[in-house]
């Protein structure tokens, strides 16, 4: 996924510098930032593909920036000098795609990025299925239920009342969902 934009957050400039440069030459777009707060802001001005964020910093720690970018929906690795099964764990719990251990050598660390980018994909395209998916359940539950309204005040069959619903948006122009939500909250002819 060359082109992906990353967003680089180290707060040595020595090495943001350097890991900058090699990804801009093997084919990224990339954004640097050398706090968690400059990170946030560069976020905000350009939603990056994937984050790859140093664990310790000086202010705002890399686990507490990945959190925000987990709220956020933005994907991100770890980058660290520590290899041990603690930040693995917080790594996890933070929401982080992978981690990368200095120091890095970019050809070896790309096809894990290539994977995380892929993973982050994959992991937005099932989020949007699932809003779909209840978007689609709750329509069908408001449809039911002013089926079923229609069927007790008129006295008719479950396929007779949906016809009647489906008469009554095209009469209003409407679609079916928004005439079910209005019978939903009319008040019944007493």
């Amino acid at each position: 996924m060359k082109n992906a934009h990353l967003l680089l957050v180290e707060d040595d400039m020595l090495i943001l510098r350097s890991m900058a440069r090699g990804l801009r030459d093997a084919g990224y777009q990339v954004s640097e930032a050398d706090s968690a707060e400059e990170a946030i802001a560069a976020c905000k001005k350009a939603r990056p593909d994937l984050a790859v964020l140093d664990i310790r910093m000086r202010g705002q720690s890399g686990l507490e920036l990945g959190r925000c970018l987990a709220e956020c929906d933005i994907p991100f690795l770890f980058l660290t000098a520590y290899d041990d099964e603690a930040f693995v764990r917080e790594a996890q719990e933070a929401g982080a795609l992978g981690y990368l251990v200095k120091p890095l050598d970019i050809p070896h660390i790309i096809p894990t990025l290539e994977t995380a980018l892929a993973r982050a994909q994959d992991l937005a395209g099932l989020k949007q299925s699932e809003e779909k998916l209840i978007s689609a359940l709750q329509n069908s539950r408001e449809i039911s239920t002013a089926v079923g309204l229609l069927m007790e005040r008129h006295n008719q069959s479950a396929e007779q009342a949906f016809d009647m619903l489906k008469e009554q948006a095209r009469q209003q122009r409407k679609k079916v969902r928004d005439v079910a939500q209005d019978l939903m909250t009319e008040k019944p002819e007493r």
